[in-house]
């Protein structure tokens, strides 16, 4: 399974997303602020505007019909009078139009506000954008009262004002606020760091304890802080470490008394053995005297009965493994030679490809060397097929030379599903075999020995078919 890292660590996305969330709420802020103060700007101006417009043309005094001339001299008068800025004042009456400026009409003054100030007793008034700045135009009629309430006279006058000073307000706003958006966000860091902490602290120590717990401490425990989610975990936590502690222990408690009870059982075995051993020694020589079906029970007895006995040897070799009194006698070694007195001496040498070049000496223990020689050339011999052969050769790993041994045989192989279970104890991938002459524990016992010389042994399957195990021990010894 591939594993890929996280292109952010969980602090960046946690203070990542504060910051998020402090700028969101900041831009959400602002844009709120902005509007609100941008309509209350504008239209503080344009309320200001309109009743002054409207006020200072109630207190004209014109008189109708109007000439131009006269109706220049007003349009003056009020833009003199303009609030909060500046007015230019424009009249329509009839076919006359004039201004406070130099200019008759203006580009300002829409269709729109024309219809609604001659249409509306109240007048009207309309905010223009053009050619990018901003301007308040109002449309106001000048009235006549007869005593039923103002007449239109047909004069409708226009003041035009231009709101540069509350656009540039409202962008002094928006600078403001851009510009205090940076510190903002930076001050809005250090709770944001502060939040982390918080957070991943809980997250660190339950991985220092979860990676404790794989290494075995199983006493490690969580300080639990707080009571929320977080801290519910290290509880949890806390109760899975106590219950996993439980339970291996009882486990090793469990395989202790087995160990113990294996090796009691083997040396309790071991002296009957001893005894039953030598009869069928002496009924074997005997057994070409008895009638068949005596010699055959007598045959069976004597087989099952060494093979009894080898499974007890092997369990009591095993229980000084497991409780690491299993010592290494070490001495300089004829590798070669030793290879062929073990074949020698169980009778394989006609049976076995030896391939033993001569010269190769190595610090190992004898016995134990014959114990993993014997128990792999056997495997070969009884799961595999013949032609079997010992291949004996030196490599160079890195400063140090190893001793490597090979073993492989001619058979069908080893299943790849039965290959990371080869070396277990009582293993056999066919249940057919269970009355092998194995005692399940031979690869175990090879295993064990090959650890103590400090080397290793591992199974392959062979570039032509069949298996090759192969020990690589180092030449110096252990």
């Amino acid at each position: 399974m591939r594993v890929f890292a996280a292109p952010f660590g969980l602090r960046t996305r946690l203070v990542g997303a504060f910051l998020l969330v402090a700028a969101i709420s900041a831009a959400t802020t602002a844009t709120l602020t902005y509007r609100e103060a941008r309509s209350a700007i504008l239209q503080q101006a344009q309320d200001t505007a309109v009743d002054q417009f409207r006020d200072r043309i109630g207190s004209q005094s014109v008189t109708l019909p109007v000439d131009e001339e006269q109706l220049r001299r007003a349009c003056r008068s009020l833009a003199r009078e303009g609030k909060p800025h500046p007015w230019i004042v424009f009249a329509e009456y009839g076919a006359i139009r004039v201004s406070s400026s130099n200019r008759p009409t203006s580009d300002v003054i829409t269709p729109e506000l024309q219809a609604a100030a001659r249409g509306n007793a109240h007048g009207s008034f309309q905010r223009v954008v053009k050619d990018g700045a901003p301007w308040l135009t109002v449309g106001m009629p000048a009235l006549i009262d007869r005593g039923d309430g103002g007449q239109p006279t047909g004069l409708v006058l226009y003041a035009v004002m231009q709101l540069s000073t509350e656009e540039a307000n409202v962008e002094a706003m928006v600078t403001a606020a851009r510009d205090g958006a940076l510190p903002a966000l930076l001050i809005a860091l250090v709770p944001a760091l502060l939040a982390a902490r918080s957070v991943l602290r809980p997250v660190r120590d339950l991985r220092r304890a979860a990676a404790g717990i794989g290494r075995g401490e199983l006493d490690t425990r969580i300080e639990v802080r707080g009571s929320d989610e977080l801290a519910g975990l290290a509880r949890t936590f806390n109760d899975s470490s106590i219950k996993l502690q439980e339970s291996v222990a009882e486990l090793r408690q469990a395989e202790v008394r087995a160990r113990r009870f294996a090796s009691d059982v083997s040396h309790e075995l071991r002296t009957p053995l001893a005894g039953m051993l030598a009869v069928t020694e002496v009924l074997d020589e005997d057994a070409a005297q008895l009638n068949p079906d005596t010699a055959a029970a007598v045959r069976l007895i004597s087989a099952e009965t060494g093979k009894l006995a080898t499974l007890v040897e092997d369990l009591m070799e095993i229980s000084r493994f497991d409780a690491k009194a299993a010592d290494l006698h070490l001495d300089e070694v004829d590798v070669a030679e030793a290879i062929r007195k073990t074949l020698q001496s169980r009778r394989w040498e006609d049976r076995v490809q030896a391939e033993l070049p001569e010269g190769i000496r190595a610090m190992i223990d004898p016995r134990r060397f014959d114990v993993v020689v014997a128990n792999l050339v056997g495997n070969a011999l009884r799961h595999g097929a013949e032609p079997v052969a010992v291949r004996l050769r030196t490599e160079r790993q890195g400063a140090a030379e190893r001793l490597v041994v090979e073993v492989a045989d001619s058979g069908p192989g080893i299943d790849p599903a039965v290959l990371p279970h080869i070396f277990d104890r009582f293993y056999k991938a066919d249940a057919a075999r269970t009355r092998s002459a194995g005692s399940g524990l031979g690869l175990a016992i090879t295993q064990e020995n090959v650890r103590l010389h400090g080397g290793t042994v591992r199974a392959a399957g062979g570039p032509g078919g069949g298996a090759v195990l192969t020990v690589e021990l180092p030449l110096e010894g252990p």
